[in-house]
């Protein structure tokens, strides 16, 4: 048996993505629908890095919640940099601010996604969203005037009619990307990560500063150690899936090795202890431009292929494509259409706001290939304060950070002091 639905706006999935657009659209006074397969909470694997694009996209919003995690100190940990470690050994402390005694908050922050998503998920304004969880999209139709969306609930079918804009934003794997979008796993832009939690790794950063370690035994992959709270740290690792396939690696084995023999970390696991099991997902990078609407469909976060290919963070691109998402609907709304050629404005609009950073990150992912770059930079700027600081300077100017695909800025650190 069937039931059917009207809703003009139907948001699919409640993660961060999904959840921003909600918050967008109810700020702007707009009813809709959000569908999510699971109930909440509920854990997402994923580094748990919150950078400072979701403090950006907090402060627009304005509803509070930037302070609620500044000061929930049980969930949230604020962090201020960045400590670079390149496969010779030697490492980089970045602050993400060049000047901390400004700031109000940190400009950045580690929260499990048991509980970020969660205080999302808690956040929805009823009044305008229409919140159905543990109901899962299945199948979508494209008919003359929208979309249908075929959904499981209960073991039943719910049938949402002619919608005139759905949000894709139900991750990796997400039916509208694959089934309207024809977005493909493509290896060369795709990512394989694992992470464990683990309790008892020494040597933290008193400033919670994330660490990105290019060891020896994961190259051209890299290795990270995020603090948590209640003393607990999220530890990972993350190749290019076509590195992984070609050469047959065993993520998992490489990363367990590496703790126990690189001489780089091990002391710091010595007494360290693994909570829970070690799990892996796949991350789809924006390291390639895609189209991501179409007639009466956006695509947002992980679903979009949003990820940046250096960091492999992706909580701070679905919250800020979610934003997008939701200022286009509104301009659909008053314009009263939901075609491709006018959904197209927001493909343009993402583009031009995010493209340079995520071309510049590609860039930077490919020099992980180069070991020896990463130990000269870093031996330089270690000798080097106004090199340190230029770096610090590249996570607050994107033109700064520009210097770093250039030739030249290699060839003034070779033959300068």
């Amino acid at each position: 048996m069937s039931h059917k639905n009207t809703s003009q706006i139907v948001i699919v999935g409640a993660g961060p993505a999904g959840c921003a657009t909600s918050m967008f659209l109810s700020k702007a006074g707009i009813s809709h629908t959000i569908i999510e397969k699971s109930k909440f909470p509920r854990d997402k694997v994923c580094g748990d890095a919150l950078s400072g694009k979701v403090v950006y996209v907090l402060k627009q919003l304005n509803n509070g919640l930037l302070e609620k995690y500044t000061n929930d100190a049980p969930h949230f940990l604020p962090s201020w940099g960045v400590k670079f470690v390149a496969p010779n050994g030697k490492s980089i402390d970045i602050p993400f601010k060049s000047d901390i005694s400004k700031e109000t908050h940190a400009p950045g922050f580690i929260s499990k996604r048991m509980d970020f998503d969660n205080s999302l998920f808690e956040q929805l304004d009823k009044n305008f969203a229409n919140i159905i969880d543990q109901t899962e999209l299945i199948k979508v139709e494209q008919s003359l005037n929208g979309i249908n969306l075929f959904c499981k609930q209960a073991g039943k079918e719910v049938i949402f009619n002619e919608v005139k804009m759905v949000v894709g934003a139900e991750g990796d794997r997400s039916i509208l990307g694959k089934q309207l979008g024809g977005i493909k796993k493509e290896n060369l832009h795709y990512c394989a990560g694992i992470r464990a939690y683990y309790e008892g790794v020494t040597e933290l950063h008193s400033q919670n500063f994330i660490e990105l370690h290019f060891l020896n035994e994961l190259l051209p992959g890299y290795f990270w150690i995020f603090p948590l709270p209640n003393g607990q740290a999220n530890v990972g690792a993350g190749m290019l899936s076509d590195t992984v396939s070609k050469k047959r690696i065993n993520l998992k084995a490489d990363m367990l090795r590496a703790i126990e023999q690189n001489p780089g970390v091990r002391d710091r696991f010595k007494n360290a202890k693994l909570v829970g099991k070690i799990e892996g997902w796949g991350l789809p990078l924006g390291s390639k431009q895609r189209k991501i609407s179409g007639n009466n469909f956006l695509l947002t976060g992980d679903a979009a292929s949003l990820i940046d290919p250096f960091t492999g963070e992706g909580i701070g691109n679905a919250m800020y494509s979610g934003m997008l998402a939701a200022a286009h609907i509104e301009e659909a709304l008053k314009a009263n259409r939901f075609d491709a050629a006018f959904n197209q404005n927001y493909d343009k609009v993402f583009y031009h706001k995010q493209w340079d950073e995520l071309k510049l990150s590609h860039t930077m992912q490919k020099l992980v290939k180069y070991p020896w770059l990463f130990n000269f930079v870093v031996n330089k700027a270690n000798k080097n304060s106004t090199l340190r600081e230029t770096i610090s300077c590249m996570f607050e100017d994107l033109d700064m950070r520009a210097k770093l695909r250039s030739p030249k800025f290699y060839l003034k650190l070779l033959f300068n002091d």
